[in-house]
């Protein structure tokens, strides 16, 4: 039998099964939040990925079930805030059921140029404009040419892998090494 026969005869994967593989994936753990006519929301996904650098873009899925979906189907722009070790019960308000004033509540926020909530403390945070939307499954892909970016300093990373969440300690940077000296 051929790949492409065993491929045709094979039972489709089932969510429960595909969810299962995909918890054993660690991610960085990040706030999207959002502000504007559909309102302020935020919640934690691991589901960011850099799509390019010319022009700096980055897509962020959402669950069109979730809470914040509504206010980021109306809203034209969002901040990835990518969270530091030290931020685990942050990102266990923003994944759950909390009100959205409790969660907001919870962190500094400051805006960079779109408006979208930034995490003052974040590792980084990516501030854009959503450019596309893709529905997919169960959820939105939401594509964002990134505006500005800002840091806050060094910190151990927030990942989450197994269903739980985990620190990955900082390395710190070599020296600056010495430029060559030119003949």
């Amino acid at each position: 039998m051929t790949v492409a026969e065993r491929s045709r005869d094979a039972a489709p994967l089932a969510g429960p099964a595909y969810r299962e593989a995909m918890s054993r994936l660690a991610g960085a753990v990040h706030l999207i939040t959002t502000d504007g006519p559909g309102g302020r929301a935020g919640f934690t996904a691991s589901a960011v990925c850099s799509v390019s650098d010319a022009p700096p873009t980055l897509l962020v899925c959402i669950n069109r079930g979730s809470s914040a979906h509504g206010a980021f189907s109306r809203n034209d722009s969002l901040c990835v805030s990518t969270l530091g070790a030290d931020h685990e019960g942050l990102a266990t308000l923003f994944g759950g059921r909390t009100d959205m004033a409790e969660r907001f509540a919870a962190g500094t926020w400051r805006t960079l140029r779109t408006g979208a909530p930034a995490l003052a403390d974040a590792l980084v945070a990516f501030d854009g404009r959503i450019v596309a939307r893709h529905a997919v499954g169960t959820h939105d892909v939401l594509y964002c040419a990134v505006e500005a970016v800002a840091t806050a300093g060094e910190a151990d990373a927030l990942l989450y892998g197994e269903r739980r969440y985990r620190r990955l300690a900082r390395i710190p940077r070599p020296a600056e090494a010495p430029a060559f000296a030119r003949a």
